[in-house]
């Protein structure tokens, strides 16, 4: 995203620019942080009050990751000593908070609002992004007690290659930009530095970071320990070695701790983290991290490919937005280099359970992320706070003392879990039992202002409604154990619920592959009980990464661009959710070319370039691809070419898209066989049409398969494509949301009213014109002209934003505000008292702006400036 920030934003109801009092990290490590105790020429200090907002700035010198290093970083300096000048000669109060030449060429600073409107004008800056703040793409899984991973291992051929081929990951280096890492584990190897299996990294935050808290300073220091559990089971995954076997058990860890104990973190001190993991010789790089509805050109997606291209492979989880339809994928993961990794259940469940009496029933659970763990003893009566009717259990304070010394039956809903908890903690509940009020998993989480100290877990919605009945025939005592309750799977091998879709809105290919990230088992902190199960694409990305590592180490000849398409010309595409007895793919947009398969991988010899293929619209007609087929094989290999089809995305409303596999594209190759020369190439054309029975607004994908005869080493190859139906400038963005916007309002307090008739401002304590907007889509571009409303006169303009990504929801909205300034014809202009109307124009994703009809128009009512 490129913001002209004339206009600020108030507040935000999706992730979209972070404005905040106070922010932390001003100070933080980089190279060109400001010393204690002093400050660097332009900037300034801020009251702990005092709005400011924070942003990337992207200074106009390629990073040195794309030339000489030293020279690259002496252009930086002066890069950065013009923009301090300038900004001292033209009062612009800041504070820089890191430097980046390695991967990015620019600075991350806080600004004082009124202030932030000068940075695009600054010479030498190319662009300003918002730093936005960034969470780990994790869900809370059924707690298992299960001993390996296992059945994970199996899907993907992990288990082969460790047993039949030898191969551990020993001498590759694996970064895990996260949490920490708990070196004291013993499955980790027990030690920190030289000679450990964590033998890198660097804390870039603290203990007591959390990027929602102004309050919390960070604190970088050294050690990488890790308190909040995630990055843990993130390198547990990757290569634990103990009671628990990671994908690849001798590799040399690098620990790269961004988050705190309470979690949150910006999309700032992900970039400097990467680049630090560049400076200790990582081969491969872990982030399950990410910020959803990113274009691929947002600085930590830049960055990462910048790595790739320095010959580091850059895995990334895609987003556990899956709930929010079509365009959800994350950055750094739609990196246009990086793999975007989309996660698929796990074969197997097993959760540990409590029993209620009389009866002695087991019932599963799962614990809540942020809560500590259930113990394996005790009871204590059974209460419940409402019905399986409540819409809003637990939502208000309970009587003080009501919970006293029992567990607490919640049911879910009206508010977050965090508060349900913490009400029932307060009323002196022992623990908390969260019931669906859905037929589907649940995997909450209580992480909030307020610490939970009591255990809380989560049940399914028939188990909470027959723990009401049971209340309802009398007193229940609640009795926690170590008792095991195991199932097998229903959604084994499908693409997981939580997993978010593809494509970008740029209409690049994402997710690029998947791997198993439903209900893993895998190490925690020791004092957190030292293992645990969580799911999410979290989950997915480090097996991947740990499954390049087995890649590097049998094949360390492959490019990180060579490792991303041997890895999608050897993975299985996962059956359609829709119907997984039918024999049709998930769709490709959902699951990229499929489960990692590693061990084919390793054997395959021969290569298809490109891995994936990303198609575009289909407006403009059939479109036609040239695949080059290399093979490091001793003998000449014939491939039959044919095509698999995958389920389309279908309907009018792409936050909730339906499935089907009605509109298959047709596919055409230049020949039905290709012959690949031993230590040579060859080539073939494709040719893909869309098919008229998909209605337009419709994703369709598949697989074109090369299956070898003769039985060659590896067995098929596949390469997945994807594409958009139709004009996608048709796709609009200005859509009305559920709350009507855009509108125009005008600040009451902690709310915005509606003004539809317009209104007066005096600009003056937060009394300024604002704007409600919803996204519906991506926008390429987004802008705002003050026009005078009786004569039509131009008075310039007050918003220029490029590569906006949609709103986090069909009814999510934006709030922008207008101080009263505009830019005309390069100049600044204070737009003077009278009436005017804001022309709010989005150009659609990929538009032309010299057409109008790939434009959004919006009009306000008359805003009246009256100043005092």
């Amino acid at each position: 995203m490129k913001y002209d920030v004339r206009w600020f934003f108030l507040a935000s109801l999706h992730i979209a620019l972070p404005a905040c009092s106070g922010e932390p990290g001003d100070r933080e490590a980089g190279r060109d942080s400001a010393p204690p105790g002093g400050e660097e020429p332009g900037e300034a200090t801020f009251a702990p009050d005092e709005p400011t907002e924070l942003w990337f700035v992207e200074l106009e010198r390629a990073p040195s990751a794309s030339g000489g290093r030293a020279r690259a970083r002496a252009l930086s300096d002066e890069a950065r000593e013009r923009f301090r000048r300038t900004a001292a000669e033209r009062g612009l109060r800041y504070r820089q908070r890191f430097s980046f030449d390695e991967l990015w060429s620019g600075i991350s600073v806080r600004v004082a609002r009124e202030g932030a409107e000068a940075l695009p004008e600054m010479p030498g800056v190319k662009a300003v992004y918002p730093v936005l703040p960034v969470e780990l793409d994790i869900v809370r899984a059924p707690a298992t007690i299960e001993p390996d991973l296992g059945v994970a291992s199996e899907m993907s051929g992990v288990d082969v290659v460790r047993r039949d081929l030898g191969v551990t990951g020993q001498d590759i280096r694996v970064g895990v930009i996260d949490s920490g890492v708990d070196y004291h584990h013993p499955d980790l190897g027990g030690c920190f530095g030289p000679g450990c299996r964590v033998a890198f990294g660097h804390d870039f935050v603290g203990d007591d970071f959390a990027s929602s808290d102004a309050s919390r300073q960070p604190a970088p220091d050294d050690d990488p320990d890790d308190c909040l559990g995630h990055g843990t089971h993130v390198a547990g995954i990757i290569g634990a070695d103990g009671v628990l076997q990671g994908v690849a058990p001798d590799v040399t860890f690098g620990a790269y701790r961004v988050f705190g104990c309470r979690g949150g973190s910006r999309a700032d001190i992900i970039l400097k983290a990467l680049e630090r993991a560049a400076d200790d010789g990582m081969d491969v790089i872990n982030i399950s991290i990410g910020t959803p509805f990113q274009w691929p050109d947002y600085p930590t997606a830049v960055a990462a490919s910048a790595l790739v291209a320095r010959g580091v492979v850059v895995v990334a989880s895609i987003g556990n937005s899956g709930e929010k339809g079509l365009w959800a994928a994350g950055a750094p993961g739609v990196g246009d280099a990086v793999i975007g990794t989309a996660s698929v259940d796990s074969a197997r469940v097993t959760r540990l359970s409590f029993t209620v009496a009389p009866g002695d029933v087991a019932i599963g659970y799962t614990r809540a992320v942020g809560s500590p763990p259930a113990p394996l003893l005790g009871s204590a009566p059974l209460a419940r706070t409402g019905t399986p009717a409540s819409a809003r259990d637990a939502c208000a304070d309970l009587p003080a003392g009501s919970l006293a010394g029992k567990i607490a039956l919640v049911r879910r809903g009206g508010c977050p879990f965090s508060e349900k908890a913490a009400r029932a903690q307060a009323a002196g509940a022992v623990g908390v039992v969260l019931y669906n009020d859905r037929p589907e998993a649940m995997n909450p989480s209580v992480v909030g202002r307020d610490r939970i100290t009591v255990p809380v877990v989560g049940i399914a919605q028939a188990d909470g409604e027959l723990l009401n009945a049971r209340l309802d025939a009398g007193g229940v005592t609640h009795t926690w154990t170590g008792r095991a309750v195991a199932a097998q799977n229903g959604t084994a091998g499908l693409v997981s619920g939580f997993s978010s879709h593809g494509l970008t809105a740029a209409l690049s290919f994402k997710p690029d592959l998947s791997a198993p990230g439903g209900s893993i088992y895998s190490t925690v902190p020791v004092e957190h009980g030292a293992y645990d199960s969580l799911s999410g694409t979290s989950m997915a990305a480090p097996h991947v990464a740990g499954a390049v590592a087995l890649l590097l180490g049998a094949r360390p000849e492959l490019t990180p661009a060579r490792v991303r398409d041997v890895l999608q010309n050897s993975a299985l595409p996962a059956p359609w959710s829709g119907d997984p007895a039918a024999g049709v793919p998930e769709g490709a947009h959902r699951q990229g070319a499929g489960m990692i398969r590693v061990d084919r991988a390793i054997r395959a010899t021969t290569l298809i370039s490109p891995g994936k293929l990303a198609l575009g619209e289909s407006e403009a007609g059939p479109v036609t691809r040239t695949l080059t087929l290399e093979n490091v094989g001793a003998h000449d290999v014939i491939y039959d070419l044919s095509h698999v089809p995958a389920a389309c995305a279908t309907g009018d409303d792409h936050w909730a898209p339906r499935s089907g596999t009605t509109g298959a594209a047709r596919v055409a190759f230049s020949a039905p066989s290709v012959t690949v020369p031993s230590l040579g190439s060859a080539t073939v054309s494709v040719t893909v049409t869309a098919n008229d029975a998909l209605a337009d607004g419709g994703l369709f994908g598949g697989y074109l398969v090369f299956t070898p005869r003769g039985g060659a080493e590896g067995g098929a190859l596949r390469v997945p494509y994807a594409g958009f139906k139709g004009d996608y400038q048709r796709v609009p963005v200005l859509k009305t949301s559920g709350h009507g916007a855009p509108w125009l309002g005008k600040v009451s307090g902690a709310r915005v009213i509606p003004q539809p008739g317009g209104a007066t401002y005096t600009l003056a304590s937060g009394d300024v014109p604002t704007v409600m907007v919803h996204l519906d889509h991506g926008a390429e571009r987004l802008t705002m002209d003050v026009i005078e409303s009786a004569t039509g006169k131009a008075w310039g303009r007050a918003l220029s934003l490029s590569h906006v990504g949609q709103s986090s929801s069909a009814t999510a909205v934006t709030r922008y505000g207008w101080k009263g300034t505009t830019r005309l014809d390069g100049r600044f202009v204070v737009v003077p008292d009278g009436d005017y109307v804001i022309k709010l124009r989005a150009l659609r994703a990929l538009g032309n702006p010299d057409n109008d009809a790939h434009w959004d128009t919006w009009t306000s009512p008359v805003i009246t400036l009256d100043r005092p």
